[in-house]
């Protein structure tokens, strides 16, 4: 495995300026900001956009929804639109817990079975044989994230509730930590 490019890290569910900064400062390689108004780490459009400027030119930085349409006054300000059905956009990141039936429309594939719960569960198989860019999410944490990508070798890994206080509050340690077994030394070819 040495050599092998270095696992995408992605953090979701900021909610404030310092995380974006934390994020940027530890190399997660990119930030999702909740525009769903049924999270408890929601960001109303505005303050969305806000969070998504601030990261501009910094970090890729993804809306993250249920559905297309609650993205949709925002997702211009985006990189990448992150929704839990599939849409007719250029930059779709389709997150579910089954397989995708056009794998190679999609600019991302997020494994997620906990619809952004934050419950872990077991992987299936077939997460390994979907093509493209696929990233593992849902209840990922600093004990198990090492295993999963030593198991899966997803293109990437997504984390949020594991590295909070509280619903939207990152801690800068968690997130420390949490990306430091994400990116184990042999795995990035280190």
């Amino acid at each position: 495995m040495s050599g092998q490019q270095s696992t995408f890290v992605k953090v979701c569910g900021l909610t404030q300026e310092q995380q974006i900064d934390w994020a940027v400062e530890l190399g997660y390689d990119a930030v999702g900001i909740v525009v769903t108004p049924k999270s408890r780490r929601y960001c109303p459009p505005g303050r969305a956009v806000e969070l998504a400027g601030y990261a501009r030119g910094r970090i890729p930085v993804f809306a993250v929804a249920l559905t297309y349409a609650e993205t949709a006054e925002v997702a211009e300000h985006f990189d990448t639109v992150q929704i839990y059905e599939t849409a007719a956009v250029p930059n779709l990141a389709l997150a579910a817990g089954t397989p995708p039936e056009r794998p190679e429309a999609l600019q991302y594939f997020f494994y997620d079975a906990s619809a952004g719960s934050g419950v872990f569960a077991d992987i299936p198989a077939w997460v390994a044989d979907v093509p493209g860019k696929v990233v593992i999410a849902g209840g990922l944490d600093e004990h198990n994230v090492a295993g999963v990508i030593e198991a899966f070798g997803p293109y990437g890994v997504d984390v949020s509730s594991s590295v909070e206080t509280a619903p939207g509050v990152k801690s800068r340690e968690k997130m420390a930590s949490f990306i430091a077994a994400a990116r184990t030394p042999g795995r990035d070819g280190h």
